[in-house]
């Protein structure tokens, strides 16, 4: 089981889609910046091009907060190339093909069944410890106002209330 606090498992040179481009991206390439990786069932589906195009839609509000964000989905480059040149244009961050399904493997979210990752969603730190996991059915989207949310309450520092806002006050020093 991934455990809070621990080394979030490396990839390497894993290929990815990313402004009409195929790309290698590790995760150390991201070291020194917190991360937002999450994880999605398959392209030309219902329920992912939701969060997809949420978590752009948001985009600036993470660089602001100085985190990344990468999806990772089972599917073929090429099928995120087709997917996201047609549905998706307004995507500007990288999504992973992992089709050996070992990052999926690595963060426990593979659908052994039928070869598809669950919705993972994974908030690394800049030394690299996973700090928050969530991971759902696939039928039910995530919202990415709440994975800014806790973002923004895990890099306060402080012990940070339900439904806490940036700018609120928190409960001192954790």
């Amino acid at each position: 089981m991934i455990q809070i606090g621990t080394k979030a498992p490396a990839f390497e040179r894993a290929t990815a889609y990313q402004n009409n481009d195929f790309k290698k991206i590790s995760l150390n390439e991201y070291s020194g910046k917190w991360v937002v990786l999450f994880f999605y069932p398959r392209d030309f589906t219902f329920v992912c091009p939701t969060e997809i195009r949420e978590f752009a839609k948001h985009q600036a509000k993470f660089s602001e907060l100085g985190a990344e964000i990468i999806a990772v989905s089972t599917d073929s480059e090429w099928s995120h190339k087709n997917w996201f040149e047609s549905d998706l244009p307004e995507v500007k961050y990288p999504v992973i093909a992992d089709t050996t399904q070992e990052i999926s493997k690595a963060y426990q979210v593979l659908n052994a069944e039928d070869g598809s990752a669950e919705r993972g969603l994974f908030i690394i730190d800049p030394d690299g410890a996973i700090k928050y996991c969530l991971v759902s059915w696939g039928s039910v989207g995530r919202s990415v106002t709440e994975t800014l949310r806790v973002l923004e309450a895990l890099q306060s520092g402080d012990l940070c209330p339900v439904q806490w806002q940036a700018g609120e006050q928190t409960l001192g020093k954790a």
